[in-house]
């Protein structure tokens, strides 16, 4: 399937180098298929964007949105895992990808409302998906009162967005495990479940 190739060509190159330092010829080199199918499958390099993007989620998400609906695991737990097994991945990529919808919002949301629109989509897709986690947390007594499950979910994957940002410039993962610390020990974490204070004998 020459589509699904030019895709998989797209998707790998333009994850490592950007969108618009990307070329086409490249992206048909890799994908080993004829210059015409390109345009055949894509009228435009924004068409070919907004297809990228569906891409990536259609590929590169699934197994941790897998992670997010593992009903057997309880739901602060599954949202541990999926932090933890996107760690591992930008471990193996050695910090220098990041999050590829948050690549493409930097790089084009100021030139194409469209890829722009489509993001907004992807990242509020993600964002209600952790909602739900919180949620069905917050229905089993887990959740720290006061957090509103949807609103807090937004705030985890700007400050997760920002930590990959951060990770990408440091070329370490101490960001990501900051931001793992600072959610599940200190936001998420639920104060009445937690040791009473130890009396204050100096008082």
């Amino acid at each position: 399937d020459a589509r699904r190739a030019i895709l998989d060509a797209g998707a790998e190159l333009v994850h490592r180098k950007g969108f618009n330092n990307t070329g086409i010829k490249e992206i048909l080199d890799l994908a080993q298929v004829p210059k015409g199918s390109f345009y055949f499958y894509f009228p435009s390099k924004e068409e070919f964007g907004l297809a990228l993007i569906d891409h990536y989620r259609e590929v590169r998400t699934p197994a941790l949105i897998q992670v997010l609906r593992d009903a057997e695991t309880p739901p602060l737990d599954r949202l541990r895992r999926f932090f933890e097994l996107a760690r591992q991945r930008y471990q193996e990529w050695g910090f220098e990808r990041g999050c590829p919808f948050g690549n493409l919002a930097q790089e084009m949301c100021d030139l194409s409302p469209a890829i722009c629109e489509k993001l907004r989509e992807v990242l509020g897709g993600l964002s209600r998906a952790m909602g739900d986690i919180l949620n069905e947390a917050a229905a089993r007594g887990e959740l720290a009162p006061g957090l509103e499950p949807y609103e807090t979910a937004a705030f985890v994957m700007d400050a997760w967005e920002g930590a990959i940002l951060r990770m990408k410039a440091e070329k370490n993962v101490q960001p990501l495990l900051r931001l793992e610390h600072m959610v599940f020990a200190r936001l998420l974490t639920d104060t009445r479940n937690a040791a009473p204070n130890q009396p204050d004998h100096h008082g």
